[in-house]
């Protein structure tokens, strides 16, 4: 007789399979419990869990899918990106989502949600790059007090820098560079003292350095670039002895540079460019030894330039253009600054006769020297290989630019625009090397096609010859070329505009105006989808103007005034909504923002009526 309590028995049960299923995965998820507990790993904290699903939520747009990866239980087993923990409590510590630099086009679009301010033992947070994300940053996370770095930098963040982020006093790095934020940098972030580095470039930020900031004594890097700060740079910079990157740039200071900024003796890098600064430089600037980069241009700065600067031994890249330094130059620039491999002089009271014999002996990458009242031949340089850039624009030179040109064998950028300079182009062998080259308004003459054949190369991307007096017609333009600015306005450039110039594939800016050119606009012109500035005016082109160039969708100006142009300006933005000027003294042009067209048979009938009667 069979037992009796077999049947009963569920391990012997073949018809409840379900039921020895689940003990199983029970039994796994004990054995995966212990193995956790036994090497001391601990599980994703449900509250920070919780809290970082709910910054995904806000998140609309995902193109890095960085975020695809937060699935699952565990925030804590290395699978969700960009998020770290301690593994022996299972909180989250870090949370660092970075867009790669090249990646262009990944991004994140939303806002950031308040539930990150919940994330009690977080003690580095970086969001950055991601482009699309709005709104304001948190109040909640003044909450964050383990917070030792907070990135939020190229972002589209805004509003006011919170006042109570000052409270985060663990803090060592600060970055909200980038975003758009606006108003008065706040003073709380005085309580911030044991910050290494502060950088709020990149904003529209107004109004002063706040006093209490001299209490960031620990700061080795401070970046307060391109917003609209004013007022005088405080004295106390010049006491933050740790500091070796400084920028300033690209704000309203005004007032003299502080003398203790001499005192700054670990700087590298310092910009102070692009502000309303006055005054003369203080004379013992030679004592920033350690300085490699100095920029002071765009400012209103006056005397000459101090001769201690030809003491700073380090120094490779010194820029103090655009202001209204006088002469002489220190006669100790010729054995000093051993080091300086880039110099910009230009555009100060300077009235050079020549190129210094010290500069054109020198082994320099880059030399620019616009409106320094140089006169005379071009002459050459005798360390030439070493050039990288030259810039002698706004000057009176004369001489041969083609054995100029021959001698620069690596150079990349030229500019020698307004000068007296006279060449064929059939002379002028370009450089293979060379990306950028502005010779506008100087007596050049022949034919366009001596510079751009199939010869022309790849390397090449911007060329201005405008102003000029070349001939003959726009030359076939062959597949492969760089271009993104062909200006060849003002010179007697005639026949049509090629159907090839939609080979140029980069172009981003074209200006033939103020030529002879005839025929009408080609429609291939159409299908540079980059290009953001055309100026076809003043010439006598005819017929219409494409509707292809409706594809232009990220063009910012045209001009097309005083041609024999006829019929109706595409009908679609931008082309609809540029002012009336850019149409004006055509044949017949119609349709916004000109007056409306009429059709063809009114057209007609309104020719006959004006005809004048016979007597």
């Amino acid at each position: 007789m069979p037992f009796s309590t077999m049947s009963a028995n569920p391990f012997h049960s073949v018809r409840n399979p379900r039921w020895v299923l689940n003990l199983f995965l029970m039994c796994a998820v004990f054995e995966l419990a212990g193995a956790q507990a036994s090497s001391g790993l601990q599980l994703c904290n449900e509250a920070d869990r919780a809290a970082l699903l709910s910054f995904k939520a806000r998140i609309a747009v995902d193109t890095t899918d960085i975020l695809g990866s937060w699935v699952g239980r565990d925030c804590c087993g290395g699978d969700w990106e960009g998020v770290q923990c301690d593994p022996s409590t299972g909180r989250v510590t870090e949370l660092q989502l970075q867009r790669p630099a090249d990646a262009r086009s990944q991004y994140m679009k939303g806002v950031i949600s308040p539930s990150l301010g919940n994330l009690q033992f977080l003690e580095v947070l970086v969001i950055s790059g991601m482009k699309l994300i709005k709104g304001p940053v948190p109040d909640s996370f003044s909450n964050l007090s383990r917070l030792t770095q907070l990135v939020l930098e190229d972002d589209a963040l805004g509003g006011y820098v919170p006042a109570s982020l000052g409270r985060l006093t663990a803090l060592k790095i600060f970055s909200l560079s980038g975003n758009r934020f606006v108003g008065r940098i706040p003073a709380s972030l005085g309580s911030l003292k044991g910050l290494v580095e502060l950088h709020l470039a990149r904003n529209t930020l107004t109004g002063p350095i706040p006093p209490v900031f001299k209490s960031l004594i620990s700061l080795n890097s401070l970046d307060f670039s391109y917003n609209s700060l004013s007022g005088s740079i405080p004295d106390f910079v010049g006491q933050f002895r740790n500091l070796t990157y400084i920028d300033l740039s690209n704000n309203g200071f005004s007032g003299p540079i502080p003398d203790s900024f001499c005192s700054l003796g670990n700087v590298v890098d310092m910009s102070l460019s692009d502000n309303q600064l006055s005054g003369h430089v203080p004379t013992q600037f030679g004592s920033m030894k350690s300085l490699t980069r100095l920029s002071l241009a765009s400012n209103m700065l006056t005397g000459q330039i101090p001769e201690s600067i030809s003491r700073l031994d380090r120094l490779w890249y010194l820029n103090l253009s655009r202001n209204g330094f006088t002469e002489p130059l220190p006669a100790s620039l010729a054995n000093g600054i051993p080091s300086i491999l880039s110099l910009d002089l230009s555009y100060n009271k300077l009235n050079l006769g020549t190129v210094p014999s010290w500069i054109r002996l020198r082994e320099l990458s880059d030399i620019h020297l616009a409106g320094c009242g140089i006169t005379g031949p071009l002459l050459n340089f005798a360390k030439r290989d070493s050039l990288n850039s030259i810039d002698l624009s706004d000057n009176r030179l004369t001489g041969s630019l083609a054995q100029f040109l021959a001698m620069m064998s690596n150079i990349q950028s030229v500019k020698l625009s307004n000068n007296l300079l006279k060449a064929d182009l059939s002379e002028l062998k370009l450089p293979e090397t060379l990306s950028s080259l502005d010779l506008h308004s100087n007596q050049l003459s022949g034919s366009l096609a001596s510079i751009l054949n199939h010869k022309t190369s790849s390397f090449l991307e911007a060329l201005d010859l405008s102003n000029n007096k070349i001939t003959g017609a726009i030359p076939e333009f062959k597949r492969g070329l760089s271009l993104k600015l062909l200006a060849i306005s003002s010179n007697h450039i005639t026949g049509r505009i090629p159907a090839s110039i939609s080979n140029l594939v980069d172009l981003q800016k074209l200006d033939i105006s103020r030529n002879q050119i005839s025929g009408a606009i080609p429609a291939s012109l159409g299908q540079l989808k980059t290009l953001q500035w055309l100026d076809v005016s003043i010439n006598q082109l005819t017929d219409k103007i494409p509707s292809t160039f409706l594809g232009l969708t990220g063009i910012r100006h045209a001009n097309f005034r005083a041609n024999r142009l006829c019929g109706e300006i595409p009908q679609g933005r931008p082309f609809n909504i540029f002012p009336a000027v850019a149409y004006a003294h055509n044949l017949c042009l119609c349709g916004k923002p000109l007056a409306p067209c009429q059709g063809a048979a009114d057209q007609t009938g309104r020719r006959l009526n004006e005809r004048p009667q016979s007597v």
